[in-house]
């Protein structure tokens, strides 16, 4: 797929994005925001790669970019963020709730929403990946991997049967800008709201689960829980109806889920 590159002068002037990077190659987008973030400038600053060669995802997944695909992160500092740490995960959800409300009219009816804590599903399949990282330096790297442009004929067998891309779904390209500019305003009016109105950040991504009523077991470490999913909490958590009792979840990975109750 040819790729166009990026309109920086719409960014700069459309978003909140104070400057921006476009790499043919890069390991991975984050660790490229979180250079720039140690070597200061101004902030946010957007990091866009063609290809990575070590994207990552949530534990120790990998993130495949396609030819095609749209891989990026943004470096956010102090003053763009919640002074309670603890509110990361809603930053987490907010991007995700970005990608949805950006996607969403160019799938028209299609199932598309949310699987805590931060992926977006298409029709049963993945379509974006978030990963949020938080250097000792301050600020936040907001990792984001859209399979746009992208199809699954390039990409790893193992995925296929899991993973999906607008271009697969739709039969018609997404010019790199407008979906970068799409998605970028959308978080940027999340992230005032999670300042000044957390719980609408939650209540967004709450109605946008797609696990809602699922049997879920999340692991973190040593620690697995498993029950009925009851949505996402005002804090961002993921609500869990144990057989024993009903429990809020901050963090951990889904590593299963199905339709029936433990």
């Amino acid at each position: 797929m040819e790729w166009h590159p990026i309109d920086t002068r719409r960014l700069l002037a459309e978003t909140l994005v104070a400057r921006a990077e476009e790499h043919g190659c890069l390991a991975s987008t984050n660790d490229r925001a979180k250079e720039a973030l140690a070597d200061g400038g101004p902030l946010p600053l957007l990091v866009v790669a063609r290809r990575q060669t070590a994207g990552r995802g949530r534990g120790s997944n990998r993130w495949w970019t396609g030819p095609g695909s749209l891989a990026f992160s943004l470096a956010l500092g102090p003053d763009r963020l919640p002074d309670d740490r603890r509110q990361t995960g809603l930053v987490s959800l907010a991007a995700a709730v970005a990608v949805v409300r950006a996607v969403q009219p160019r799938v028209e009816d299609r199932t598309l929403g949310i699987h805590w804590p931060n992926d977006v599903y298409l029709e049963g399949r993945k379509l974006c990946g978030v990963l949020i990282e938080a250097p000792s330096t301050g600020g936040l790297i907001v990792g984001v991997g859209l399979n746009t442009n992208n199809t699954l004929d390039d990409a790893p067998e193992e995925l296929r049967p899991t993973a999906v891309t607008l271009l697969d779904i739709t039969g018609s390209t997404w010019d790199s800008t407008d979906a970068l500019v799409a998605v970028l305003r959308e978080f940027e009016t999340l992230l005032h709201q999670i300042i000044d109105q957390p719980e609408e950040v939650a209540s967004a991504a709450d109605r946008l689960c797609l696990q809602t009523g699922r049997t879920l077991t999340v692991t973190s470490g040593v620690n697995r829980q498993t029950g009925r999913c009851l949505g996402i909490a005002p804090d961002g958590a993921l609500l869990l109806d144990t057989p024993t009792d009903r429990r809020a979840v901050h963090g951990g990975i889904v590593t299963t889920e199905s339709s029936t109750h433990p």
